[in-house]
């Protein structure tokens, strides 16, 4: 728990003021009930009109310090737990920020925003209401306590009975619930994935008719939610009747045998009347501890999901850069003997790249063709240390790409990644991820390096238009020329584009390439495709088969060297003419 000390530290006076303003509120409980008694006693069973009204004034004065006690307890209280959460949420979204693609891996999206969002709200309501009750339960216990032996000792004796079996019975709901909360937040974590992905991919459901079955594969996760909830609201449903069912036995037990010490003259109704409001106080004071304790078991699962993310080891780090200040000068990417799996400890699969060599001069185009699942994607995201290596080296520029910092690296590299992301927010300000400072010149000529401009020009607030999440209403090549535009924006020293221009024509891929020529001279360009028509004027071409290179070199040396190559060539080429 000393970890989470530091999100106590900063509101430390809120966290004290909040339980101390509380106590006023249980001074004032504990002595209104032996007000009220006195003024029986005392005041109407002697007719003293004069001790009543300056009792009653009394008690309104408790009552008005007791208001603003405890308008100010719950003040702080929500204000240090709002600043807690907010603090922890904070860190936890940095933390994942921080997280490789291997570690993201390990958790589902639905997952994360869980415990970014309930979880951590479960934690601060439990820290408000713990702020709340932290002096005052106990106070208000052991106050009344006092108050009720000093009545009558023999008759708190009821109270000594009734409390362990109610000790005992919070206890067992305790041990019952906790286990029972865990799993519901794993349910809501399915459930959020499936909400999430059914929405994300909301077109494609649409496309193939599969409402139906996106509302039963909800429904089940909605249903599997529902009653792992049940399980553990059974338990604090079950809770409540139990401990009015021992306040209620207690009270008749109190009433019961106090009349008897009334009857005999050895109690004072007022001090009955005072005796069975204590005992309510001190049963009310357990209840609110078990209600709290209820809430505690929950924000325990919560706070060891939260605590798991926390603690996660970070895959990739800057901890072994032994270049921390130095950046991508000339773009140069070399490759030896470069094996690569989806698992750091390598102990799932088989490799998906093996013993990949080649080497990447500066303002070169790398062309990379393959079939599905040969090991493109993931050999070109090892430049930019999306992943490590498993084994070989990777170097830009003859240093290990290990051996930069991962700001300092991926500053050097412009990436388009095989799914196109956009962003809610206009055009230009999604263009700003290139290049936040970029100017509005800049911007267009980019776009028209990228063949996005002719579109931009043509939408009625141009550079300022409005996209929706996840840029849906653009078609796929418009989505495509504007993350290509983003990606020229950073100016790299190499620049990776996979399987970027699939969604455009062949005319506009023709004047993308145009451009890169002219453009990007200095940059080290690698091009993943399907068609070869696109990489045909590369430098080098590499064809992936199985995670390793089966043939490499220009498209003339391919021609003649590669029999694999010219099958696909021959067959895009008379692809390409049928459909002419």
């Amino acid at each position: 728990m000393s970890r989470y000390w530091k999100y106590v530290k900063p509101y430390l006076l809120y966290f004290i003021c909040g339980p101390i303003l509380m106590l006023t509120e249980v001074l004032g409980e504990v002595l209104l009930p032996r007000l009220m008694g006195r003024i029986v006693n005392e005041g109407v069973l002697a007719n003293d009109h004069a001790l009543i009204i300056q009792t009653g004034i009394l008690m309104i004065f408790s009552t008005v310090i007791m208001l603003i006690g405890g308008v100010g307890g719950n003040y702080f209280a929500t204000k240090s737990s709002v600043n807690f959460a907010a603090d922890l949420r904070r860190d936890v979204f940095h933390k994942v920020q921080r997280f490789s693609f291997e570690d993201l891996d390990h958790y589902s999206t639905g997952s994360l925003v869980t415990r970014l969002t309930n979880d951590i709200t479960q934690i601060q309501n439990v820290l408000r209401l713990g702020l709340i009750a932290l002096l005052r339960s106990p106070g208000m216990l052991i106050g009344a306590l006092i108050m009720a032996i000093s009545i009558n000792g023999k008759l708190a004796l009821v109270i000594a009975v009734v409390i362990p079996l109610l000790i005992l019975s919070i206890a067992l709901v305790m041990k019952t619930a906790f286990p029972r909360f865990q799993a519901m937040q794993k349910k809501l974590d399915g459930l959020n994935s499936s909400i999430q992905e059914s929405l994300t991919n909301i077109r494609v459901v649409k496309s193939f008719v599969r409402d139906d079955f996106e509302v039963e594969k909800f429904s089940k996760s909605n249903g599997d939610l529902k009653e792992a909830t049940l399980r553990a609201m059974g338990v604090v449903i079950m809770t409540m009747p139990i401990m009015t069912l021992f306040m209620n036995v207690t009270v008749l037990a109190v009433v019961w045998f106090g009349g008897q010490f009334v009857i005999a003259g050895g109690m004072q109704v007022g001090d009955l009347t005072a005796f069975v409001t204590y005992v309510t106080q001190i049963l009310m004071s357990l209840m609110m501890l078990s209600m709290i304790l209820m809430q505690a078991s929950r924000a325990g699962a919560s706070l060891r999901r939260i605590t798991e993310i926390l603690d996660a080891k970070v895959t990739l780090t800057d901890e072994a850069a032994k270049h921390p200040h130095e950046a991508v000068q000339k773009g140069r990417v070399e490759f030896r003997d470069v094996s690569f799996t989806y698992r750091s400890d390598h102990s799932a699969g088989y490799p998906v790249l093996e013993h990949i060599s080649f080497t990447a001069e500066p303002g070169q185009v790398i062309g990379i063709l393959g079939a599905t699942g040969s090991g493109k994607t993931s050999l070109v995201q090892l430049i930019p240390r999306l992943y490590d290596v498993s084994s070989g080296q990777v170097l830009v520029d003859g240093v290990d790409v290990r051996d930069y910092t991962l700001r300092e690296l991926r500053d050097g590299v412009g990436m388009v990644l095989q799914k196109n992301v956009l962003f809610s927010g206009t055009i230009a300000e999604n263009l700003h991820w290139g290049d936040e400072d970029a100017t509005d010149e800049e911007l267009m000529r980019y776009a028209e390096h990228a063949q996005a401009a002719e579109f931009i020009d043509r939408m009625p607030d141009g550079y300022q238009t409005e996209l929706e999440e996840g840029g849906s209403n653009v078609s796929g090549g418009q989505k495509q020329r504007l993350c290509i535009a983003r990606a020229l924006l950073k100016r790299p020293k190499i620049l990776i584009l996979d399987d970027s221009t699939s969604a455009v024509d062949t005319a506009t891929e023709a004047k993308i390439r145009e451009s890169f020529s002219n453009e990007l001279r200095d940059t080290t360009v690698f091009i993943i495709a399907q068609r070869i028509t696109s990489v045909m004027d590369a430098d080098r071409i590499l064809l992936l088969d199985n995670g390793t290179i089966a043939a490499q070199g220009t498209h003339e040396e391919m021609m003649r060297s590669s029999e694999a190559y010219r099958e696909i060539y021959y067959s895009q080429r008379d692809q390409e003419e049928d459909a002419v």
